[in-house]
């Protein structure tokens, strides 16, 4: 195999035994790297951890691997765990930070670590796991690291290096093996040079039919169209209903293949695929979170055969899942970022503008950017487009389980582990004050709850550590008794209420009597635990349990149809899925708690079989597709 510059010479570092971090632009190549490690692994009978950021990506990369390396693959994600003894193991950053911290011994076997977009430590609400991870990284693991571009990765290899005591190389590719070309669409019309963009006294609205009209004029499909709301996606692709992109066969190319992969996901018979019927035979869909997890996956197959022109979709898209098109188009260029609605970083816009341009069949990519300058500025848009990418900066927030699992082996001294931390190598005095204050003040109150006594974990600390991000709240159910005093739907409520968040002012269903009174009991244990956070001045607070799901939730473990389970919620189908999936998680999470008693993992068991059923489940997903 030919590679590019930056892949050989990531795989000369990979072959003389170093750790790597590659920065390139979406779309460069950078998994051909990841596959000569596992090719190379396999043959030599060493094993390689691949850790991916979502759940889908992860799926993604099985499927993609399995088809190359065949039984040599195995997945763990959670919800998934499938040939868990492969000597090529995918799962997500979460699972192998666990691991770590959990059970270091399982993972002797493997020599390399892959972390796919290790630019995500960067996330605000999940960018420490891959902190923790790299901080208490095995000696003796090597890594790769996959990144988009980031200025600071010298920086970031130098803080590694410092921590491990072994080298780290970078390997930095500026240039997109396929260029791009930007417009943008202002006043309702097709501007290709940013200094066009000007303030105007009458704005005329950027219609829809324009742009798209103009993008198959200029070849510029398939298109992928980037919007931030997920009923926008589905309103802007409605809007196009007048369009037919498809000729007669691929019509009916795109019909039979559609109807061949809803038959195998059993999705004939669902709303949403009728609603999707009409569109994907003019060759136009949509693609978002909200949507069942079986669909999403015949949207990306489709889309992957060419035979879908046109794709409006959530950001999620761009994240590492190989779907390549010869045009991106933005909606906008603000979207929500955590607590508020901000311009896009840099970073954010190239890991979709990255999508444009197919490798080895575009001499170029086209990226549409949709401008209205009475909520931007042309030098905001310019910000966007022509600014270095944004820094990578450290997101550390230990969790509770962290801690306790840090106690455990190193007690008092686990503060020693702070300044190996990107948050030290990164921070001023101040913030790493901050920083050590609020590590004491979680442990102060571990100790003050009795998770800790006499520099041992109790029985409640044992089962603390085992359930990152939900601790407090379900380990004093544990402590009182009250877990095991629930039934499957009981458990199944408390689970679905720990993981579950409401949209903003979506509301409450009337609750049945057994949840009404587990509602009571969490919210009294809850308000006293953020009660002593605020004391504590520990913020951000633990997770307020919301039980918006509990009669979805009883009525899936009676046995209801999903399609009759989703009349008791407002909550998109995709969400109720991925919810409940989630729940599954923390069910086995606490069935990995050695202090659990057997009537209580019995219990849990049989809540995890009931709950993990048709479209629930993820392996008959994976094993299906």
């Amino acid at each position: 195999m030919i590679y590019d510059r930056f892949q050989q010479e990531a795989i000369d570092y990979i072959n003389q035994g170093h750790s790597v971090i590659v920065s390139a632009p979406t779309g460069a190549g950078k998994t051909a790297i990841a596959e000569h490690i596992i090719a190379t692994s396999t043959e030599n009978n060493l094993g390689v951890i691949y850790t991916a950021p979502i759940k889908a990506l992860s799926n993604q990369k099985f499927r993609d691997f399995q088809g190359q390396f065949q039984d040599n693959i195995g997945i763990l994600t959670g919800d998934v765990s499938l040939n868990a003894n492969a000597p090529v193991l995918i799962m997500t950053t979460e699972i192998f930070r666990n691991k770590i911290l959990d059970e270091p011994k399982s993972l002797d076997r493997y020599s390399w670590v892959i972390f796919d977009e290790i630019h995500y430590i960067d996330n605000m609400e999940r960018g420490t796991v891959w902190e923790e991870s790299l901080i208490f990284l095995p000696k003796h693991m090597k890594l790769l690291g996959l990144s988009a571009t980031i200025p600071n990765i010298k920086q970031f290899a130098a803080w590694i290096e410092s921590i491990h005591d072994k080298p780290v190389k970078t390997v930095i590719e500026d240039t997109r093996p396929v260029p791009l070309h930007f417009f943008y669409h202002c006043n309702n019309e097709i501007l290709n040079n940013i200094n066009q963009l000007k303030r105007q006294r009458i704005y005329k609205p950027n219609r829809l039919f324009k742009l798209i009209d103009h993008i198959r004029d200029d070849d510029g499909l398939p298109c992928i169209y980037f919007v931030f709301g997920r009923r926008r996606a589905e309103d802007l692709a409605q809007e196009l209903m007048g369009f037919n992109f498809l000729t007669k066969e691929e019509k009916t190319q795109i019909t039979a293949m559609f109807d061949d992969l809803c038959v195998r996901f059993d999705l004939k018979n669902e709303r949403s695929t009728g609603e999707l019927y009409p569109l994907i035979q003019r060759g136009i869909a949509y693609h978002h979170a909200g949507m069942l997890p079986t669909l999403k996956e015949v949207i990306e197959r489709l889309f992957t055969s060419r035979l879908l022109k046109v794709i409006f979709t959530t950001e999620t898209f761009a994240l590492g899942i190989n779907m390549p098109s010869r045009s991106v188009v933005f909606d906008e260029l603000r979207k929500f970022y955590g607590r508020y609605v901000r311009n896009l970083k840099t970073r954010d816009f190239y890991q979709m503008a990255g999508r444009a341009g197919r490798r080895g069949i575009d001499k170029e990519g086209f990226v549409y950017s949709r401008v209205n300058l009475g909520r931007i500025t042309g030098d905001e848009v310019k910000r966007v487009i022509y600014s270095a990418p944004e820094e990578v900066r450290s997101q550390l927030n230990t969790s509770y389980a962290t801690i306790l699992n840090l106690y455990e082996k190193f007690q008092d001294r686990l503060f020693d582990i702070y300044p190996r931390s990107l948050h030290y190598y990164q921070s001023r005095k101040h913030e790493r004050e901050d920083a050590l204050r609020l590590m004491s003040a979680k442990l102060n109150l571990l100790k003050s709850m009795d998770y800790i006594k006499s520099d041992s974990l109790t029985d409640k600390g044992l089962f603390a550590k085992t359930v990152y991000g939900y601790e407090l709240l379900l380990s004093e159910l544990y402590s009182q008794g009250i877990l095991e005093q629930l039934d499957e739907f009981g458990l199944g409520v408390v689970t679905a209420a720990c993981v579950f968040e409401p949209r903003k002012n979506q509301q409450m269903p009337a609750l049945s009597k057994n949840s009404r009174r587990i509602r009571h009991i969490c919210e009294e244990i809850f308000a006293d635990i953020k009660r002593r956070e605020i004391k504590s001045k520990i913020f951000n607070f633990s997770k307020e349990p919301q039980f918006h799901l509990s009669n979805c939730v009883e009525a899936w473990l009676r046995g209801t149809s999903f399609d009759k389970i989703l009349q008791c919620t407002d909550t998109d189908e995709g969400e109720v899925v991925r919810y409940l999936r989630m729940s599954i998680q923390i069910l086995r999470e606490i069935l990995d708690a050695k202090v659990a008693s057997y009537i209580l993992k019995d219990r849990i068991k049989e809540t995890i079989r009931v709950i993990n059923r048709d479209i629930i489940d993820a392996e008959k997903q994976l094993r299906e597709g």
